[in-house]
């Protein structure tokens, strides 16, 4: 009788354990100004840049493009319009990079594409479709200036 006693002792310590772990610590403020809907999440724009369609721009041409689509990721960034941005490494298929813009729609992101200069000069390609992720992703770009020890 003791080891069932014991036993249904220890299984209600876990219980109240596991419940406590599994507790919501929901932030309304907080989910209200990342716009995020009741799990948390919200709709974005995945976009996938592929090597474009120009292989006759020179070295110095490149340079000055490539120039101009990092300052272009910075300020799409500084206006909350860019979450993520990231070269791909070497591969096979073409991929260059990822794009995840803060807009709900295609339109909202052609526009923004529209505004790189190494898609307008076809040297990058870009595929756009909707996404779904957490709210919480629009956070990464203040975390990432706290862990940065250099700019790009």
């Amino acid at each position: 009788m003791k080891k069932i006693v014991s036993f249904f002792a220890l299984l209600l310590f876990c219980a109240i354990g596991f419940a406590q772990e599994t507790e919501t610590k929901f932030d309304e403020k907080l989910a209200k100004s990342l716009n995020a809907d009741e799990y948390g999440m919200k709709k974005y724009v995945f976009c996938l840049l592929k090597s474009g369609t120009n292989t006759t721009a020179s070295k110095e041409e490149s340079k000055k493009l490539f120039e101009g689509h990092m300052e272009n990721i910075g300020k799409l960034a500084k206006e909350g319009k860019l979450v993520v941005a990231g070269p791909f490494m070497k591969n096979d298929r073409n991929y260059r990079g990822i794009y995840i813009f803060n807009v709900e729609t295609i339109e909202e992101a052609k526009a923004l594409v529209a505004t790189d200069p190494a898609i307008k000069a076809n040297l990058l390609e870009a595929e756009l479709t909707p996404w779904y992720a957490t709210a919480a992703l629009q956070e990464t770009v203040k975390i990432h200036d706290k862990i940065a020890r250099k700019k790009i």
